[in-house]
């Protein structure tokens, strides 16, 4: 069959240049000039159906009339023809109308990475760089797949491996590596919105938030599949085999940023936790921002207020809980225990409440009348007299104002001193009979605890507190009861005050295929089992994002950019696929394969297009493509925040390879740590005990580590698509001034010194092999050697950590 003769698909080859082309500027959501693409009945404005010569649409793509489009580039011959051909036959629009991201992906048959990436780059007519030495891939592997830079032997290892498969063997020995959960576990943590304390004013500490990052650095060293991961963290107390890493895995829907201590401080902030925990499905896991449907129906993607509160309808019988990671009789010993020593505790603190009360009501109004009268009349006026700002007012300020133990120990008069110590001694008497912590993970189950119960004994004691309650009905069991989600409503206006009709669980109409169940109770009746259901929808083959979010994600990271350059918002907000088909086939052949990221790894470091070099200034191709979207060459790419501190570390020798556990405190300037108001930063000498991995380092919501802050660390408040990149003079600074980095250049002196202790040309041989991983060229030699003549080694080792070449990606 000739070229003429061919039938045109519109799915097949014409949707992908619309996509690409087209549909930025004139889609259902951008439709400049008023002209809308996006469907067959629109683009009937400017398509005549069998008579292209006649159609606006071919006349303006192909420069018959003006203005020229697309705007700024041109199509190719091919694609030209391609539009020609199908207005020719009828220009038949074999689709569902859907926007392309709702349509389940089609993958090309018979292709691969190559053929797809080729093909988008013959229709621009663009030359592929060539391949990159092997010094160089072999340092992309090593920073790429475990953050670190190889070493001199592991350089040489590779180089001289001349055997067919060298490459394949080198990235199978790189995935094995537990460093790769470090860092590609990593890359899942900023979109978990992973820290280890609260945020917000207080930003209290979270004691074992850390347990749920190396729950994914185990994930990902293990290659559990990514179904499965996803399941586990939506629903881990909910599955058929409940296991420790499936509790640890709830913190993904935890990690929220969060007020003060107590939900029940201000009701509304559950509603703030749930729109998080739906923002962070929405934009991590389905690359659509779900939560701007809070309010209203979404202004440009086909989300309804609806579905929104469907949506939150299956996590709205969430509650926090501390899963305790011990038999369930050691947690119940440990649980009738501890309320033992806390009634006692309790009954003692109450009677010096009462001792110290007239001296705190003595000292409060001094403290109140730093505020507004307005203030000052809603704390004076009684409770059951107050207006609902005043209720505001007095609840704020009181919960914030506090009088110290000092300043009643200042006026208490010598009787009510010695009764106070004595309340004291007794309360650290009882303490001491306090039974040691059992290990616990911070994460969520159902809670509310209604209950429908079948006999005598099933409703929850009374007096019990969330935590405790839903630890019981987590772990300990809770009998035969069965649980009952409390009512959710559709919130008008997205107001908690004004309830519109109570919603059902349900999922996002626009990208949901049949009819999917919306509850999967478990066999215990704890739970509702609606967040299993959402996993469960999460994870279908029907669901057509999950799987495209995923590989662009991983595109992204290997490539600096994704597919869809909007890693988190795949919609019609969000920037078109520069190559739709490669994107379908990954996530096509992903499911495929079993939701293997690590073959994901395999099949996209194996292709050329992965290999080819990053210096190559193709006038030509630079003009068509300059923000190298096709991948003519590889891009150069700014190492990540925590891969330049730990390739200091490794490059030094003080790297500690220490895995897993508490989070480590790096030291901090003084005027630093004096900015820090509540929570903890446990101030530490700068030594081995603190020089592990940067994964492993206190992720404070309100104090970033500085280092890593400097260097474009993301806002852990919320999910992190993808992280800023930046070029400041504090950068700089950082690195020629950071306290730290001196130190790491006076242990790579030091390495220097001991191995070669008196040859300069040497020095230098193994410092540029240990940073950069290849010798100074005779130029650096020299160069290098005349400035050992004036400065120290040091001197020398400081400015090498300083390289851009040791600072990017190449």
């Amino acid at each position: 069959m000739n070229g003429a003769d061919r039938k045109i698909s519109f799915s097949d080859d014409v949707r992908p240049i619309f996509q690409s082309s087209c549909w930025k500027c004139h889609g259902s959501g951008t439709q400049l000039g008023k002209l809308d693409l996006s469907s067959r009945d629109s683009a009937l404005r400017v398509i005549t159906p069998g008579d292209p010569e006649k159609s606006r649409l071919y006349r303006l793509v192909a420069g018959l009339e003006k203005p020229a489009m697309p705007m700024g580039s041109t199509l190719t011959p091919q694609q030209l023809e391609t539009i020609r051909l199908w207005i020719n036959q009828g220009a038949v629009w074999d689709s569902t109308g859907k926007y392309w991201a709702f349509e389940k992906p089609v993958s090309a048959r018979g292709k691969s990475i190559d053929d797809l990436v080729k093909r988008a780059l013959d229709e621009r007519g663009l030359t592929p760089a060539p391949e990159a030495d092997r010094r160089t891939l072999l340092r992309r592997a090593y920073l790429d797949l475990i953050g670190l830079p190889p070493t001199p032997t592991e350089t040489d290892e590779f180089l001289n491996d001349r055997k067919p498969g060298a490459w394949e063997r080198l990235i199978d020995k790189l995935l094995a590596s537990p460093h790769y959960g470090e860092r590609w576990g990593r890359h899942w943590l900023d979109v978990a919105r992973y820290a280890d304390s609260n945020g917000f004013e207080h930003d209290f500490d979270r004691p074992n938030a850390w347990r749920y990052r190396d729950y994914v650095i185990r994930a990902f060293n293990a290659d559990k599949p990514y179904d499965a991961f996803l399941r586990e963290q939506i629903a881990g107390d909910e599955l058929p085999n409940v296991t420790q890493d499936s509790l640890i895995a709830t913190g993904f829907l935890r990690n929220y940023a969060k007020v003060g201590f107590r939900e029940k401080d201000n009701p509304e902030n559950r509603f703030d936790y749930l729109d998080d925990m739906l923002g962070t499905i929405g934009r991590g896991v389905l690359g659509l921002t779900v939560q701007c449907a809070r309010c209203h129906d979404h202004k440009f993607d086909p989300i309804s207020q609806r579905d929104y509160y469907r949506m939150q309808a299956s996590l709205f019988g969430y509650v926090e809980v501390d899963h305790p990671l011990t038999s369930r009789e050691t947690a119940a010993a440990y649980e009738k225990k501890k309320a033992e020593i806390d009634a006692r505790v309790n009954a003692v603190r109450q009677n010096l409440r009462e001792l110290e009360r007239p001296y705190r009501d003595q000292l409060l109004p001094a403290k109140y009348k730093r505020f507004p009268q307005n203030v000052q009349d809603a704390i004076a006026t009684p409770e059951d007299k107050r207006t609902p700002g005043q209720v505001l007012l007095a609840s704020q300020v009181i919960r914030t104002v506090s009088v110290s133990p000092a300043e009643i120990d200042r006026i208490m008069n010598p009787q009510d001193l010695a009764q106070k110590q004595t309340l004291n001694e007794e309360i650290a008497r009882i303490e001491k009979e306090r039974p040691e912590p059992i290990p616990v993970a911070m994460g969520i189950t159902d809670g509310d605890y209604r209950f429908t119960p079948d006999g005598p004994g099933d409703e929850p004691a009374p007096g019990k507190g969330v935590k405790q309650a839903a630890i019981e009905g987590s772990f300990l069991h809770r009998g035969p009861g069965r649980y009952q989600t409390p009512p959710s409503y559709l919130l008008v206006r997205g107001d908690p005050n004004s309830k519109g009709p109570e919603m059902q669980p349900g999922f996002l109409s626009a990208i949901t295929y049949g009819n999917p169940p919306t509850e999967l109770p478990p066999a215990s009746g704890n739970t509702a089992g609606r967040r299993r259901a959402l996993a469960e929808w999460l994870v279908s083959p029907e669901n057509p994002l999950t799987a495209r979010v995923i590989v662009n994600r991983i595109w992204h990271h290997h490539f600096g950019h994704g597919i869809v350059p909007t890693l988190d918002n795949f919609g019609k907000m969000g920037e078109m696929p520069s190559n739709p088909e490669l994107l379908d086939w990954l996530a096509v052949e992903f499911v495929n394969r079993g939701w293997s990221i690590k073959q994901m790894h395999r099949l996209i470091m194996t292709s050329d297009a992965y290999k080819r070099a990053s210096k190559f200034d193709d006038a030509a191709d630079l003009a068509k493509d300059p923000q190298n979207r096709y991948l003519w060459r590889y891009p150069m790419q700014r190492l990540d925040a925590e891969i330049i501190r730990d390739s200091i570390l490794a490059v030094s020798g003080g790297l500690n390879p220490e895995m897993f556990g508490k989070p480590v405190f790096p030291k901090l300037q003084a005027d630093v740590l004096k900015s820090m108001n509540y929570g903890i930063w446990k101030q530490s000498e700068d030594g081995p005990m603190v020089w592990r991995r940067s994964v492993y380092v206190y992720r404070k919501r309100g104090l970033p580590y500085p280092l890593l802050d400097i260097f474009d660390l993301p806002n852990q408040n919320i999910s992190c698509g993808a992280r800023n990149v930046s070029t400041v003079p504090t950068q700089a600074l950082t690195l020629l001034n950071d306290e730290f980095v001196l130190r790491q250049a006076q242990l790579l002196s030091n390495r220097l010194q001991e191995t070669e202790p008196t040859d300069p040309a040497k020095q230098i041989e193994l410092a540029y092999r240990l940073a950069l991983g290849r010798g100074p060229e005779d130029s650096e030699l020299r160069v290098n050697l005349e400035f050992l003549k004036t400065r120290k080694l040091v001197d020398f080792a400081h400015v090498l950590l300083n390289l851009n070449e040791f600072l990017y990606l190449r």
